[in-house]
């Protein structure tokens, strides 16, 4: 992730304004010139005359052909040639016209400008030519001087410059929208930088990066300047805390880093990139990627800027979202823990039941989103209680038939408060507390489900529940010994609970009684 050692101090350069710019200069490769024509001295002269020429500071590389066959062969190995000069009669007297089809319709190359040369233009009329073959330019050999060579092929090399900047921006654009809309189906922060550090990765084809959620507050002591890492790949994966604490981290890319946060934009530094998101619902975000390379120019930063504003947005959904969904959290957690005190029992028991949940259902391999939503609408399971009389809820004898039959009521109660809502949570809730007393052999109540017809959450907070009502005070009775409500587990397996379910509760049993301990009551 970090910024190489021998960085140059070019910060007057990168930051000196609000909008950098960069050199669209070719810096390696040049440009490919392929000649089809059977004379070997229009190959030497053409190589003659265009030695010296350079287009963007880049030369010319020559590649000859001398049929249409031949031709093909190189355009199949080198299909990043820039312009083709060809004749029009070779092996035959339309071999250099067969050719163009051949490249437009069957290699479908619509990138390379091809400029036709001929010495005999009555074999190609230069109107119909240009009619009906897509070519870029004619030309005849007699008055093809040296000069007019240069201006043709400088003329074709602007043109296959622009048409490659404007595909390449056509891709780019292309992978930031269908990126943006995977982006946007993520639900959480750690997964959407995961992503955008995936896309990026594919965006401009590199390997070690790190993302990076700052404060939004730019400030020069590094004490009150806490950027804190949410998602690494390659090299950077053990940075998993803040900046400041990742040794791998030089301190002149937490410089960069700081830079780019004060000014507002993301740039190139060397052969790094530097993106800044900025976010309405929670500051700024940066994102760091090394040894990009040193061929970007102005289109690529364009393109990542266009995806850090989609992304930026992507950001601002998620903590909305997620504002959202901790306040229903929130909520559903308080009323669960108001149920309980009305039952003069412990808010701990909701607690406890909510993580012993959440245990089995990793354990049993769930969704994790599955696991979240079992683990905060358990709580909620004994909703329905607050429609229960306290003269039953809170009698500490033995109920009675009739009192018994208005107890039970309260798993119906509490799904039809629940059941309106069209939240997840809610959703998830409301089965729980119509499911919660369900039994295996189908003896439970209200609805005298079996099996697998009741629902994976109504199977684990019944056992939940069970095992932790037997292991707690009540009103009407007092604590078991853990030894006790184990046997009375195994006891009813098949029975009140899923037998499956049981072992797994046995298998986690270390972590369970983990939890117990954490939340006495």
């Amino acid at each position: 992730m970090v910024a190489s050692s021998d960085h140059v101090d070019n910060d007057e350069l990168l930051f000196a304004d609000e909008t950098p710019e960069k050199s669209q200069v070719r810096k390696s490769k040049n440009w490919k010139i392929l000649i089809v024509d059977d004379e070997e001295d229009v190959h030497s002269t053409t190589r003659l005359v265009l030695a010296d020429f350079e287009f963007e500071g880049a030369g010319l590389e020559f590649l000859s052909a001398y049929s249409a066959e031949q031709a093909v062969s190189i355009l199949e190995e080198h299909p990043d040639v820039s312009v083709i000069l060809l004749d029009v009669v070779m092996e035959t007297n339309h071999a250099g016209l067969e050719l163009v089809q051949t490249i437009r319709e069957e290699m479908k190359n619509t990138m390379v400008r091809i400029i036709l040369r001929t010495g005999q233009p009555g074999q190609a009329p230069e109107r119909q030519v240009i009619i009906e073959y897509d070519i870029n330019d004619y030309k005849h050999k007699a008055e093809l001087t040296a000069q007019r060579l240069f201006t043709s092929v400088l003329s074709a090399l602007r043109s296959y410059r622009d048409l490659q900047v404007i595909e390449q921006n056509r891709k780019g654009l292309k992978h930031i929208i269908e990126a943006s809309g995977s982006l946007f189906k993520q639900q959480s922060v750690h997964r959407l930088a995961q992503g955008v550090l995936t896309q990026v990765i594919s965006l401009i084809g590199l390997r070690d990066s790190v993302y990076i959620e700052g404060d939004g507050v730019a400030v020069s002591s590094p004490d009150h300047d806490m950027m804190r890492i949410i998602a690494s790949t390659g090299k950077y994966s053990e940075c998993n805390a803040s900046v400041d604490e990742c040794p791998v981290i030089s301190e002149q890319t937490k410089e960069q880093l700081n830079k780019v946060r004060e000014k507002g934009f993301g740039c190139f530094v060397d052969s790094d990139y530097i993106g800044y998101l900025p976010t309405r619902q929670h500051g700024s975000h940066l994102l760091y990627v090394e040894n990009c390379g040193n061929e970007f120019n102005e289109q690529d930063e364009d393109l990542l800027r266009i995806f850090s504003d989609n992304v930026g947005v992507a950001f601002d959904n998620i903590y909305l979202n997620q504002e959202i969904l901790d306040t229903q959290k929130e909520i559903v957690r308080m009323l669960g823990e108001v149920v309980e005190f009305r039952s003069k029992e412990t808010a701990f028991h909701v607690i406890r039941v909510s993580e012993i949940a959440r245990i089995l259902g990793m354990a049993l391999g769930l969704d994790p989103v599955k696991v979240d939503e079992l683990y905060f609408a358990s709580p909620m399971h004994d909703v329905g209680k607050i429609g229960i009389p306290d003269s039953i809820l809170l009698k500490p004898g033995k109920l009675t038939a009739e009192e018994l039959k208005v107890m039970r009521t309260h798993t119906e109660i509490g799904y039809n408060i629940l059941r309106a809502s069209n939240r997840k949570l809610l959703k998830a809730a409301a089965t729980i507390a119509h499911e919660h007393h369900e039994y295996w052999d189908g003896s439970g109540y209200p609805q005298g489900l079996k099996g697998e017809e009741i629902s994976i959450a109504g199977r684990i907070i019944c056992l939940t529940d069970v095992f932790d009502a037997l292991c707690s005070d009540r009103v009407y009775k007092e604590a078991w010994e853990v030894e006790r409500a184990l046997e009375f587990l195994k006891k009813h397996k098949e029975k009140m609970f899923d037998p499956d379910l049981v072992d797994v509760f046995f298998d986690n049993l270390e972590k369970i009684m983990e939890v117990r301990e954490k939340y006495r009551d």
